[in-house]
């Protein structure tokens, strides 16, 4: 594969980009390109890294049109996020304040928060999306067993009191 190197220097830095990369993906790139700068073929680097030689093609070419700096991949931006981060802390106070009456519930789940994005906020977002959510808001996703409003200890500590152990069985 012919590539005419764009800087007399970069058979060098290449090598030093190679030894000290740590990211095999990225090294490879690096690789690609040195080999290519030495001659070879690009069904030999192919075959070498293991890739396809569109795979190698598309290095080489990068670096032929835009240098070293190109063959650093590019961060890509990810979708918009559903819910804006400004209602993030009109969420987090919807939690502290705790179940409503319209809620039905004695204690929040993710379930629940995901009912209250979508009726609330106007964001339909999978369970696992609302555990991460709640991470990124500080919340824990385990708590200790609610109490039932109508716990009574003293009923309780009477029936341990007067049923028989089970221990003889």
């Amino acid at each position: 594969m012919d590539v005419v190197e764009r800087c007399p220097a970069d058979r060098q830095r290449l090598k030093e980009l190679i030894r000290r990369e740590q990211r095999a993906r990225q090294r490879d790139r690096y690789r690609m390109v040195a080999m290519a700068l030495e001659g070879e073929k690009k069904l030999r680097i192919a075959a070498v890294l293991g890739v396809g030689k569109s795979t190698v093609e598309t290095w080489v070419y990068r670096y032929r049109d835009h240098g070293l700096e190109a063959l650093r991949p590019i961060k890509q931006p990810g979708a918009m996020p559903k819910l804006d981060p400004s209602s993030y802390d009109r969420l987090r106070a919807r939690i502290d304040a705790g179940p409503t009456e319209r809620d039905g519930v004695c204690a929040f789940r993710g379930s629940d928060i995901q009912r209250i994005l979508q009726r609330e906020f106007g964001v339909k977002y999978s369970l696992g999306h609302v555990y991460a959510i709640l991470h990124t808001l500080g919340y824990a996703c385990l708590s200790p067993r609610p109490r039932h409003e109508h716990h009574d200890p003293e009923a309780q500590a009477e029936f341990r009191r007067i049923t028989p152990l089970l221990s003889g069985l």
